[in-house]
């Protein structure tokens, strides 16, 4: 194959493949960023009839990146298992939510091994989850972030955690999915909830405050205010306007006070949450606070999104876009790669995964937000 390009090169090495021209138990290929190359050693593990699987190759770049895998070797075909990635949360019903949804999956894929595992505050670990596909023979993984938006955990805490594991147990390595949001079955999802909340009560003279949690990423609050709108759009609310509950505004009181302002009379608060937890509750008691001293306004609080079928589908389709490749993840906003106006710190900062009290590495990085993109296994 010598001479071509790296696309050209494994298109190639495909058909032969195919043909039977080739029957070589180790393909390596240095080196893997170009676009599409996840996709086409789907393609080549495909054409080998399951006794190609990716393993995983160093190489060190100008800024010493490691960890990429770049070979396909023999080995016994198995479909990689999803590894669900929560942040975690103190509160036991939303850790109940995770792993009931977690039991979802498994019953959804059928066949597909899945864990979970948080990166902090909750049980199980993400390291625990991880030992216990690799235990199974697991070597390559594909880890789904059960987050709504890109923001740091997204982009750094999640992928150093599972990079993290890398590095502890090189013969391993993983696929990284891209974050849930923003999605069509989301909003849909949003909408049932708000309807619910609403009873017989018409859409109609209704507006939505849409909370998100808050990030210092600005690309990620912008997320949720794309989010607020494509919930308006072909619905017959009045209007939908975002808000925070932490570390950002508007906040759920300065956010119904301009929906009040705005001339609504009946607010459906919607919280955009996957499980329960601290700050979902703060959005309920924010939202109850404002209702008693507002009686004026009719305000109610619609649920958060929740383990459902609608959220399986979902991330059956990002574990699906892990395996062949297509993360359609737009960068051109990020913190992390581009200059943004106030946000200096951020561009290429390093990325530390979280401490988990229940980790082996047994001391604490803190709960700094400095990300960097990550470099997944791909």
């Amino acid at each position: 194959m010598g001479g071509r390009n790296a696309p050209t090169a494994l298109a190639e090495l495909v058909r032969a493949v195919a043909a039977g021209e080739v029957a070589s138990p180790l393909v390596v290929g240095l080196p893997v960023g170009f676009v599409g190359a996840v996709a086409a050693k789907a393609a080549l593990r495909a054409a080998g009839s399951g006794r190609l699987e990716p393993v995983r190759a160093r190489r060190r770049g100008r800024r010493g990146r490691g960890g990429q895998r770049a070979a396909l070797r023999a080995g016994p075909g198995v479909t990689p298992p999803l590894l669900l990635v929560g942040h975690g949360t103190v509160d036991e019903t939303g850790v109940a939510e995770f792993a009931a949804f977690t039991a979802r999956m498994r019953a959804h894929l059928g066949g597909c091994d899945v864990e979970g595992g948080f990166i902090e505050l909750s049980l199980p670990t993400v390291h625990e989850a991880w030992r216990a596909l690799a235990a199974r023979g697991h070597r390559t993984l594909a880890a789904v972030p059960l987050v709504l938006v890109s923001a740091g955990h997204a982009k750094g805490d999640i992928p150093a955690a599972l990079q993290r594991e890398v590095v502890r147990d090189p013969a391993t390595g993983y696929l990284f999915g891209r974050p849930l949001g923003p999605h069509p079955v989301l909003q849909q999802v949003v909408d049932a909830r708000v309807r619910a909340a609403l009873g017989p009560d018409p859409a109609a003279g209704t507006a939505v405050l849409l909370v998100g949690r808050g990030s210092t990423d600005p690309d990620a609050n912008a997320e949720v205010c794309k989010v607020a709108r494509l919930l308006q759009e072909g619905r017959p609310y009045d209007f939908v306007e975002p808000a925070f509950v932490s570390l950002a505004g508007p906040d759920v009181a300065a956010g119904l006070a301009r929906c009040r302002a705005l001339g609504a009379r009946r607010v459906v608060v919607a919280p955009y949450f996957v499980f329960d937890g601290v700050l979902p509750r703060r959005v309920g008691d924010q939202t109850r606070a404002f209702a008693a001293a507002h009686p004026d306004v009719d305000v109610r609080l619609a649920k958060h999104i929740g383990d459902c079928a609608e959220l399986a589908d979902l991330v059956a389709e990002r574990y699906h876009e892990a395996l062949t490749g297509d993360i359609r993840m737009n960068c051109d906003t990020c913190a992390y790669r581009v200059l943004l106006p106030g946000f200096g710190d951020k561009l290429g900062a390093p990325q530390i995964p979280h401490h988990h009290p229940d980790d082996p590495d047994g001391h604490s990085h803190g709960h700094g937000h400095g990300h960097g993109h990550a470099v997944a296994a791909q």
